[in-house]
């Protein structure tokens, strides 16, 4: 994706344009994919980025408040931003810290539970942990 069209998503979003919002979203949207902070710091340090480790935190809250990333929070420690916006389920491999999508095709929800009263239904989550089998 070129800065161009960076800077349109963010715009498109509701995002005042910075360098470093740049910076942290050429990198979430290169691709489809599936990120902590951690990882975009460390790749952002590895092009010789200088931003800071808090910077590159409040930009993936906003990036998420907003709309233009999903937040996976796979544990209480642990949360990954998917630069697929669209509502889809996950695996989640423990072993290897590792998301991977599930196609939408082999999931199916069904028969939910009444919600409670004044709610409506926002989204509906599948998180599948996994890990390798000991043998």
């Amino acid at each position: 994706m070129s800065r161009m069209d960076i800077q349109t998503r963010l715009t498109e979003f509701g995002i005042a344009v910075t360098s470093q919002r740049l910076e942290v979203a050429g990198i979430l949207l290169d691709k489809p994919q599936h990120l902590a902070a951690d990882q975009i710091l460390a790749m952002l340090r590895k092009k010789g980025s200088r931003v800071s480790k808090a910077t590159v935190y409040n930009t993936l809250h906003l990036f998420a408040e907003k709309g233009l990333v999903r937040a996976l929070h796979v544990d209480p420690s642990r949360t990954f931003y998917d630069s697929t916006i669209h509502p889809h389920h996950h695996f989640y491999h423990v072993d290897i810290g590792e998301l991977s999508d599930i196609p939408d095709e082999q999931i199916r929800i069904m028969n939910l539970p009444p919600l409670p009263p004044g709610t409506e239904l926002e989204n509906v989550d599948v998180l599948i942990k996994i890990r390798d089998r000991k043998i």
